[in-house]
């Protein structure tokens, strides 16, 4: 089965990614942290999962930080990109 990146999911991802990094925090960890799977951490990371706003409050939550520090750098473009066309 071939994988597809969703435009929303790869810029979450980038977030998502920059924010566990900023914090020292693996993988592994926020999986743990979190309740998700570190096989799902991942697939957010690299756009080919788009998270629940559940999954969203989850990981907030095991990075100790606000949701809008997981979403607000979605701007008009972004915000374009995943309308349908």
């Amino acid at each position: 089965m071939t994988r597809v990146r969703q435009p929303e999911g790869e810029v979450f991802g980038r977030r998502l990614r920059e924010l566990r990094e900023k914090y020292g925090i693996t993988q592994n960890a926020l999986a743990i942290a979190s309740g998700l799977t570190e096989s799902y951490i991942s697939n957010m990371e690299n756009g080919f999962a788009v998270p629940s706003l559940t999954t969203v409050l989850r990981i907030a939550a095991a990075l100790d930080c606000k949701v809008t520090a997981l979403v607000s750098m979605f701007d008009k473009t972004d915000l374009a990109s995943i309308l349908p066309k």
